[in-house]
């Protein structure tokens, strides 16, 4: 159990001691960890002065976003090495960009479907911390009541439409929920314009038939969906350079090429960048919610840890990992915003601050929330409680005394 000074962060192997550090040019104050585990370099090139233009409250949302999902993200590496999460878990640190410039573009009305690399997509789309943390630690206050785990993430209340395990699963539900928000307005008259749907999924994911399959369904039904791909380069252990064929005409395999292909807009966006994955997004948004149909979206960015924490990423070289370190999302949000004003570095610390707290709030609710009970391994199975079969004298099994407690005899 967690004190109320989070003694499960007491001891981290490898992080400074002192109760100060520095992380991407600011300097931090903690009393019991640092930050941030990811050696984010600032990078040397000012910020393009042509980059689109924010409010200061949208940039710190941003930023408080990005750094949140990076803050939960290394806590979930640390929790897993220390037991309190099992099977495969997959980190987005390095991606956060994708995620923020997206997700928070979009409305609470509007729809988002991730991969199994889902934790910062849900907390993008405003599942609590809370509940993203316990339904990692398999507790019965997860967003799943446990039974999702760390790929299955899904909450009907934030309109996030789940992770899934098997790449290109999810795109099809994506699509899914596109085709009932234009059948709802167009057939059935209710409202005016198109809740939107953002499905995400990775390059290795465009060499599979479902993506291709969508692709020609939105574009002929001219769906409020945008394909995001967060093409980080490797598909596991496989170059994308290796796995994916060019275009005609092209050296290199670029896959927003195949949106115009099938009749919609393609993209391929820096996103290492989030200003720019966000002037992306509300165009993108803004034609599918006015009824111009889907875009292709390909963000070209980085993961800084392995596949997953059972990946030791021996495959990816040095030089390549410090390239795309130098272009770590967040430090260069920070100083775009220091140098146009937009926030002090008091403002910086207040953020990094309360995701702080956040997290560790979340942490200390995930060890201290209860187990799911015996009985939850019988729910969710089938839509239709029927479907566990007939038991001895006619009656169905979800009718039988102790059924929902998970005593009652199933075999």
């Amino acid at each position: 159990m967690l004190s109320s000074k989070g003694a499960l962060f007491s001891k981290r192997p490898g992080n400074v001691t002192s109760k100060s550090h520095m992380w991407g040019g600011a300097k931090v104050s903690s009393d019991s960890r640092s930050v941030f585990r990811c050696q984010a370099v600032v990078p040397a090139v000012k910020p393009n002065a042509s980059a689109p233009a924010v409010t200061p409250e949208v940039a710190k949302d941003l930023y408080y976003d990005m750094v949140l999902g990076r803050e939960f993200e290394d806590m979930c590496a640390q929790m897993y090495y220390r037991g309190k999460m099992f099977g495969f878990v997959h980190l987005y640190c390095g991606q956060e960009a994708v995620s923020s410039g997206i997700i928070r573009a979009l409305e609470s009305r509007d729809y988002a479907c991730s991969t199994y690399r889902d934790h910062v997509h849900a907390l993008s789309k405003g599942v609590p911390a809370r509940e993203v943390m316990a339904e990692l630690f398999g507790k019965k206050t997860g967003c799943c009541r446990g039974q999702g785990g760390s790929m299955h993430m899904f909450s009907a209340k934030n309109n996030f439409l789940g992770g899934y395990a098997f790449i290109g699963e999810g795109i099809p539900i994506g699509l899914g929920a596109a085709f009932q928000s234009k059948y709802k307005c167009d057939v059935l008259g209710e409202g005016n314009d198109y809740a939107v749907t953002a499905s995400f999924f990775g390059d290795g994911t465009c060499n599979v038939g479902q993506f291709y399959e969508c692709l020609n369904m939105a574009s002929l039904y001219k769906l409020p969906h945008i394909f995001v791909v967060e093409n980080n380069k490797w598909a596991i252990g496989m170059s994308h350079a290796r796995a994916t064929s060019s275009s005609s005409g092209d050296q290199d395999p670029l896959i927003y090429r195949k949106g115009p292909a099938f009749g919609m807009p393609g993209v391929l966006v820096d996103g290492m960048d989030v200003l720019k994955v966000r002037e992306v997004a509300l165009e993108a948004i803004a034609r599918a919610r006015s009824g111009g149909g889907p875009t292709l979206i390909e963000c070209e960015t980085y993961r800084f840890r392995g596949h997953s924490l059972a990946d030791p990423d021996e495959l990816r070289s040095k030089d390549e990992k410090a390239a795309y370190a130098a272009r770590d999302p967040i430090p260069q949000l920070k100083q775009y915003m220091l140098e146009t004003s937009m926030a002090t570095e008091s403002d910086i610390k207040d953020i990094e601050r309360r995701v702080m707290e956040v997290v560790d709030d979340s942490v200390k609710f995930a060890d201290e929330s209860p187990k799911p009970e015996r009985g939850q391994l019988l729910e969710n199975v089938f839509p239709d409680p029927r479907g566990f079969g007939i038991a001895d004298g006619g009656r169905y099994r979800y009718e039988l005394p102790g059924f929902s407690s998970g005593t009652a005899a199933v075999s």
